[in-house]
């Protein structure tokens, strides 16, 4: 066990960072000013590692805080659109969702409109699959930084989440446009359901997203998994059909295993009014939960030799 207390920082004595990109640059500058004059003491013992120790993230939540800010600055950078493509990435989806399975295939919606039907499951999705791609890859996107400072390293991949977030947010605003349009009906009592499945959207992104990402600083062959993992999963998660379709109970057992399944139903309770399957969505939210774990111990076992394999 080692007990220490952090000195008093000046700009002079952070790391040498003129190597680095601009965005990387100004992040650990920020980082550096953020701890000019505080001093904090730490107990390390590897002996009582835990596998969230909220203080420690608490204690960099403006390094969060820049990280977050600096994706999503990146990502809109040079765009003529901006933001503007969160919106419209899940509205071209739902128009040809719409034309072929909503009207060529006459696909049931569980008695909503096709559009509203599909966007509401785009919405959530997106925000799965937009929030596992970018933590399967945040940790070899960030090397540079992994290898020039100390902070918590699950910092690297809930930040990559809440951008994906961010995303969910600028679509959202069009999901209540399309309700307006179409005059769906919304049971206002039930709305929680909402925030509920956008917890368990989180809890499926974060175990999946940790482990790969801890993977994929080791394996680079993982980069090549991840965009056929989530294009199977698209399709084993009742996005774009009603699980109401399968007439075979095991096949439903099946699909309930999709991490996913549980946050999209719930996602248009608000809309349908009809409870879901219990058993279905308790198989769902327990496969959530048993990855969230395993993917944050892995990380947290693994994450010492980052800086080794990045």
């Amino acid at each position: 066990m080692k007990r220490f207390r952090t000195p008093t920082l000046k700009l002079s004595s952070c790391p040498n960072h003129n190597n680095l990109a601009g965005t990387e640059r100004d992040l650990i500058h920020n980082y550096c000013i953020m701890q000019i004059n505080e001093q904090h003491e730490y107990v390390v013992d590897a002996k009582k590692r835990n596998l969230f120790d909220w203080h420690e993230l608490w204690f960099y939540k403006e390094l969060l805080y820049f990280f977050t800010w600096r994706d999503i600055k990146i990502k809109y950078k040079q765009t003529i659109l901006g933001f503007l493509w969160a919106i419209l990435q899940p509205l071209f989806m739902m128009l040809i969702f719409t034309i072929f399975f909503g009207q060529a295939l006459n696909v049931p919606s569980q008695d909503l409109p096709y559009p509203i039907f599909v966007f509401s499951g785009l919405l959530i999705w997106n925000t799965f699959a937009l929030g596992l791609t970018n933590a399967a890859n945040s940790m070899v996107s960030n090397a540079s930084i992994i290898k020039k400072i100390y902070f918590p390293r699950l910092i690297i991949p809930v930040s990559s989440i809440l951008v994906a977030l961010f995303d969910f947010l600028m679509a959202f605003v069009l999901f209540i446009v399309l309700i307006f349009i179409y005059r769906q009906s919304v049971d206002i009592t039930a709305i929680w359901a909402w925030p509920l499945a956008l917890i368990i959207t989180l809890v499926a992104t974060l175990g999946p997203g940790s482990w790969l990402a801890a993977l994929n600083v080791k394996y680079r062959d993982f980069r090549y998994v991840i965009p056929f993992l989530i294009q199977v999963l698209f399709f084993l998660t009742p996005v774009i059909y009603p699980i109401s379709m399968l007439k075979q109970p095991s096949l439903q057992y099946l699909l309930a295993l999709s991490p996913m399944y549980a946050a999209v139903e719930w996602f248009r309770f608000p809309l349908t009014s009809v409870y879901p399957n219990q058993t279905l969505m308790l198989i769902s939210t327990a496969t959530s939960i048993v990855l969230f774990f395993i993917g944050l111990i892995y990380f947290k076992r693994t994450e010492d030799l980052f800086a080794d394999f990045a």
